[in-house]
């Protein structure tokens, strides 16, 4: 299968995180880049892998099981970003490099159980739900002080951030309004003590909005890889 495409989207989302960095009067450097390679096969991976991405996101920790063993060879660092339920600990502890969904105490309890088990310890973002959509998971914002600080417990969870999703709307404030009030609650935290240097906000469709209000870490999937295969597609 050609996957040629894939370095000119590459190169087209890189060029345009470049421009809206700099439209927002920040640096490039910034704000990094995380594939977001859900639903799409090992071999396309494998391509992206061989254009240098070494880090991609998923939302499933079956899809993670799924490409880790074809992929083993390829030295890649799995992100989850989707919901997670805590019987997937186990799975999570041996696979992944880092969780950006985590939004409960009893998940916390979970992963650390696991990685203690493991002998290990991952980066963790926690995802907070500044959208008042139903479908939208996250911490509700009054819950994350007293959060951030139970997790000093837990060795095994290095808390770097906090992650969030925009509202779905056609209206760019109510967008930014989200991004707005995770980069508030993030600077709160840390005046409070808790160093928490990353905000992973944006998406494909409302990144130079997340941009624009501090995002250091935009996730796409759609702009990279293309649309996604329907449901059982080759």
């Amino acid at each position: 299968m050609d996957h040629s495409h894939l370095a000119a989207n590459w190169a087209d989302v890189r060029r345009r995180v470049d421009e809206a960095c700099r439209a927002a009067g920040r640096d490039p450097a910034e704000v990094s880049i995380l594939p977001v390679s859900k639903t799409f096969g090992a071999e396309v991976v494998r391509e992206a892998v061989a254009m240098g991405l070494h880090r991609f996101g998923e939302n499933k920790v079956q899809e993670i099981r799924d490409k880790s063993g074809p992929l083993a060879d390829c030295g890649i660092a799995w992100v989850v970003i989707g919901h997670l339920q805590t019987n997937k600990a186990k799975d999570v502890a041996r696979l992944a490099s880092e969780v950006q969904s985590l939004d409960r105490p009893e998940l916390a309890e979970a992963l650390h159980r696991r990685l203690q088990a493991e002998a290990r310890a991952i980066d963790v973002l926690v995802q907070v739900k500044t959208s008042s959509e139903e479908s939208k998971y996250g911490l509700p914002p009054a819950e994350l002080p007293g959060f951030l600080d139970s997790l000093a417990r837990y060795d095994s969870l290095r808390v770097r951030g906090l992650m969030t999703l925009a509202t779905h709307s056609e209206d760019p404030a109510e967008i930014r309004a989200c991004f707005r009030q995770l980069r508030e609650l993030r600077d709160a935290a840390q005046a409070r003590g808790h160093e928490l240097p990353r905000l992973s906000m944006g998406m494909s469709g409302d990144f130079p909005l997340a941009i624009a209000e501090g995002a250091t870490e935009v996730r796409i999937g759609t702009a990279i890889f293309g649309r996604r295969p329907a449901p059982g597609s080759a």
